[in-house]
């Protein structure tokens, strides 16, 4: 049988997964039962640049209406979590979430230097590097390569997209992209890819040219199966919403209670670039986010796994503080992050909010950098050396 390579390339998602030695994938085929109790990241990405100013609204501060007479949050519309600050009104679960101590907000996140170009700040929060470095792999496929030889398997970061995002690109090992379980093994179930694996055979004893395609196929193959048939094995029962975030968090709460060995899940949100009209734009993206993420929290709780679960949102950049002519704001800097979880150690607002009076060009600067955030996570809820995944130390925040 001929096999053209650009055949291979085109089948989407087969071509996310790692390349592997074939000693790993003999031991894949049999993938060890993981118990309860095995924490898990869940990212989620708010495509765009999120305006964290009217996510978390200063409700006291003069210089926010100013600068904002058509978009600003009057206090009265805002659900309050303190005097000084209100959220959205499009987000009332992630408020019961901070006043029942589930939640952590970090305000003021960014690094220095920013970039306002999309593709270069998520570059730079994919990669998990400074704003002057040019980096091809991400912050979690290096925690993947970092794992002992044998044991990181494709499964183990999962991603809910058509294509893998370089945060989940490593040096050795990838994370697996799929839209849902059962159409990822409907495609590599496909005879085509059978017969293609089955009938790959190095005769000179060499590795050939497109062997790697050959490696990537075989341990797709085998990830989406395991992925399938425990995915079945504890499906939730839970309600969530009919969106598309809803659906994606909905497989992701069946493939935590069926505790295979992911240990990231991966999501994303576009639609937060609101230049025109964002108010309407705005309000909609947050509400499928809050009802998404309210559905997920609630399952984890019902289920006994909110303390295995640690939810963390992030975004390329924040908007600036003046509204733009068009009813919008353009690209700005430092930005909010939420974390959700029963294992959070310190809740609520772990710094001040952001100073108006003390501005980058019209930006608020950032008061703590991204890299720490993941460093947290990295050590403190992976349980891995962050300085070697990130290439140098950085201090740890508390929350967990």
């Amino acid at each position: 049988m001929l096999f053209k390579r650009r055949e291979f390339l085109q089948v989407g998602s087969l071509a996310t997964a790692s390349l592997f030695l074939p000693k790993f994938l003999k031991a894949f085929e049999a993938p060890a039962f993981v118990p309860p109790g095995n924490k898990v990241l869940v990212v989620l990405q708010l495509g765009g640049g999120n305006d964290g100013l009217n996510t978390v609204v200063p409700v006291r501060n003069d210089i926010y209406y100013r600068s904002r007479p058509k978009l600003a949050l009057a206090r009265e519309k805002t659900i309050a979590l303190t005097d000084e600050a209100g959220l959205h009104p499009a987000l009332p679960s992630f408020a019961d979430a901070y006043h029942n101590g589930n939640m952590v907000l970090l305000n003021g996140v960014g690094y220095p230097n920013p970039e306002r170009s999309h593709f270069r700040s998520m570059d730079i929060w994919h990669s998990g590097s400074h704003s002057h470095q040019y980096i091809n792999t991400g912050w979690v496929g290096r925690y993947l390569d970092a794992q002992c030889n044998g044991c990181a398997r494709p499964t183990q970061a999962l991603e809910f997209d058509d294509t893998l995002s370089l945060a989940l690109k490593g040096e050795q090992m990838n994370g697996l992209a799929l839209r849902d379980p059962r159409s990822l093994a409907g495609t590599t179930n496909e005879k085509f890819f059978r017969d293609v694996t089955q009938q790959h055979i190095d005769h000179h004893g060499h590795e050939q040219p497109a062997d790697y395609l050959y490696k990537t196929l075989s341990s797709t193959l085998s990830g989406a199966e395991y992925i399938y048939k425990n995915s079945k094995l504890r499906g939730t029962q839970a309600s969530y919403p009919n969106t598309a975030l809803g659906k994606r968090f909905r497989i992701i709460g069946s493939l935590v209670l069926s505790d295979i060995d992911t240990k990231v899940y991966y999501v994303s949100l576009s639609g937060f670039d609101t230049h025109i009209n964002q108010e309407v734009t705005h309000a909609r993206a947050l509400k499928e986010v809050n009802d998404a993420v309210d559905a997920f929290l609630k399952d984890m709780k019902a289920n006994g796994r909110f303390d295995d679960v640690l939810l963390m949102t992030f975004s390329e950049f924040g908007r600036r503080v003046a509204q733009n002519a068009s009813a919008g704001t353009d690209h700005g800097a430092a930005n909010n992050m939420f974390l959700f979880g029963g294992g959070l150690k310190q809740k609520g607002m772990l710094n001040p909010m952001s100073d108006l009076t003390d501005l980058d060009n019209g930006d608020l600067k950032y008061q703590l950098d991204f890299k720490q955030v993941y460093a947290t996570v990295l050590k403190k809820w992976l349980g891995t050396d962050d300085k070697a995944v990130l290439g140098e130390q950085f201090s740890h925040l508390k929350f967990i």
